[in-house]
C-alpha cells in the first residue's frame, strides 16, 4: 500500500507491522494532546498524559526536569552506546480556526507547529522499544522537552543534567514539516536552521510642533534612517556566500499628525547560519544606531539578546539518518538535502553539547488541505507521517549500535 504525494511516496512495506499497528494509537495520542495545548513550562496536562503512558508500559522515567520536562530511559538486550531522542511538547499562543473534532479546548492556545505530533512519535518509539528490547543494543534516552517556542527548554534541561547519568553519546530529533510533502525527509549535514537573535530599541529625540521642526529632534526621521541602514548589514557586511537576515518587525512612534514624536520604539530579529557571526551582527546594529543617533543629536536605548544558536548537524550522525531515510522512502527524491530554513530551534543547544542530527519529516498533503504553514491558525498535518517517524527512529536506534 502506498500513499501518493506530488513528488514521492511512503513505502509501507518498509514500515514494520508492529509500528503500522500503532498508527491508530499514534493518531489518538496526537489528537489528545492537540485538544489540550499548553504554553512553555506550563505543559502539566501534557506531561501527566505522557507520564501515564510511560507508567502503563513500565518505562522508567523522571519528571520535573526543567519544570515540566520528562526523561525516559529504555535499555536494549545488551550493553552499548546511549542515543538520545528529543521531542518538544509545547504549543503556541494562537487561536485555532480548524473545525475538527480534536480542536483546541484552550482558547487562544494551539498546537500550530506540530509538537503534539513530535510527542506522539516519541511515545510511539517508547512503546515500540519497551516491547522489542531484543531488537536493539545500548540505551535510548527519550527527552520530552518543554518550551521550545520560548523561552527555551533545552538549555535548562541540559543544565539540570539531562545528558548525564547515563551520558548521552549522540542525539537525534525530528520536526514535522509542512514545507515538505508527506513521504519526504529533509536531511542535511551542517547548518539546518538559523541562529535566532532579537532586539528592542527606543530612540529618544525631542518632540514639538509639526510646523516647527527646527525646535525638535525628530525621532521618526532618526528611526526611519536606522531601519534603512540596518539593511546594509546583510548586503555590505555579510559575506555574499553566507546567508543572514535582519528584520525590523515593529515600529511605533507619534501621537498626532501635527506633533513631532519625541520617542520611537522598534524591535526585530536577526538570523544567520554561520556561527562566526555571533556577536558581530549585534555589534553592527549597535554601531549603526549609535552613529545615526549622534548625527541627529538623539539618544537611544538598545536591548539585544541571543535566543538560540544555529542548528548544526554532525556529519557522522547525519549520514546515519540519511541512510535510514533512503530505506523508508520509495525514491531518492524523497530525501531533500537542501532544506535549510531561517527558522530557529533550541535543539541547537543539544547539538552544541554532543553529536547529533535534527531532520525534517514531510507532513503536508495539499490534496487534503493539510498544507497550511507552521504557526498558522489553520495548521494541521497528514497524520500518516506519524508511523513513518517512529520507523525512522527505530532504524536509527538499531543502526547506532551496530
Amino acid at each position: 500500500m502506498t500513499t501518493s504525494t506530488k513528488t514521492t511516496t511512503i513505502n509501507y512495506q518498509q514500515i514494520r507491522p508492529e509500528i503500522l499497528d500503532l498508527q491508530p494509537q499514534l493518531v489518538e495520542w496526537r489528537r489528545r494532546m492537540h485538544q489540550y495545548p499548553e504554553l512553555g513550562f506550563r505543559e502539566h496536562i501534557t506531561a501527566d498524559f505522557i507520564a501515564h503512558k510511560l507508567n502503563q508500559w513500565g518505562i522508567d522515567h523522571q519528571r520535573g526536569v526543567a519544570q515540566t520536562g520528562i526523561v525516559a530511559i529504555i535499555n536494549g538486550n545488551s550493553e552499548g552506546k546511549v542515543l538520545g531522542i528529543r521531542a518538544d511538547m509545547d504549543a503556541l499562543p494562537v487561536f485555532e480556526l480548524n473545525e475538527v473534532p480534536y480542536k483546541s479546548c484552550h482558547e487562544g492556545v494551539m498546537h500550530a507547529c506540530g509538537h503534539d505530533g513530535h510527542s506522539a512519535i516519541a511515545l510511539g518509539i517508547a512503546h515500540y522499544l519497551v516491547h522489542n528490547k531484543d531488537k536493539f543494543r545500548g540505551t535510548v534516552k527519550i527527552i520530552f522537552q518543554p518550551a521550545e517556542e520560548g523561552p527555551g527548554g533545552a538549555k535548562p534541561m541540559i543544565e539540570e543534567g539531562v545528558l548525564k547519568n547515563p551520558d548521552v553519546d549522540a542525539i537525534i530529533g525530528l520536526h514535522l514539516w509542512n514545507n515538505l510533502p508527506l513521504g519526504t525527509l529533509g536531511v542535511r549535514e551542517g547548518a539546518l536552521m538559523a541562529a535566532v537573535e532579537c532586539f528592542k530599541c527606543q530612540i529618544l529625540g525631542r518632540g514639538g510642533h509639526g510646523a516647527m521642526p527646527d525646535q525638535t529632534i525628530d525621532s521618526i526621521i532618526v528611526g526611519a534612517q536606522i531601519v534603512n541602514a540596518l539593511q546594509t548589514i546583510v548586503s555590505r557586511n555579510i559575506k555574499p556566500t553566507d546567508s543572514a537576515v535582519v528584520t525590523v518587525g515593529t515600529f511605533h512612534g507619534g501621537t498626532a499628525l501635527n506633533v513631532i514624536a519625541d520617542t520611537v520604539n522598534m524591535s526585530g530579529t536577526v538570523r544567520y547560519f554561520n556561527p562566526k557571526y555571533e556577536h558581530y551582527i549585534g555589534e553592527r546594529i549597535d554601531a549603526i544606531i549609535k552613529g545615526i543617533c549622534e548625527s541627529h543629536g538623539a539618544k537611544y536605548d538598545l536591548d539585544y539578546w541571543q535566543l538560540y544558536p544555529p542548528v548544526i548537524n554532525n556529519p557522522q550522525i547525519t549520514k546515519l539518518v540519511k541512510s535510514v531515510a533512503l530505506e523508508v522512502v520509495e525514491t531518492p527524491l524523497g530525501v531533500v538535502p537542501e532544506c535549510q530554513t531561517m527558522g530557529g530551534e533550541d535543539m541547537s543547544f543539544f547539538l552544541q553539547e554532543i553529536p547529533g542530527c535534527y531532520f525534517f519529516l514531510g507532513s503536508a498533503n495539499s490534496d487534503q488541505g493539510l498544507d497550511y504553514p507552521h504557526h498558522h491558525p489553520r495548521f494541521d498535518f497528514d497524520e500518516t507521517a506519524l508511523s513513518l517517524g517512529v520507523e525512522v527512529f527505530a532504524r536509527c536506534i538499531e543502526k547506532f549500535n551496530l
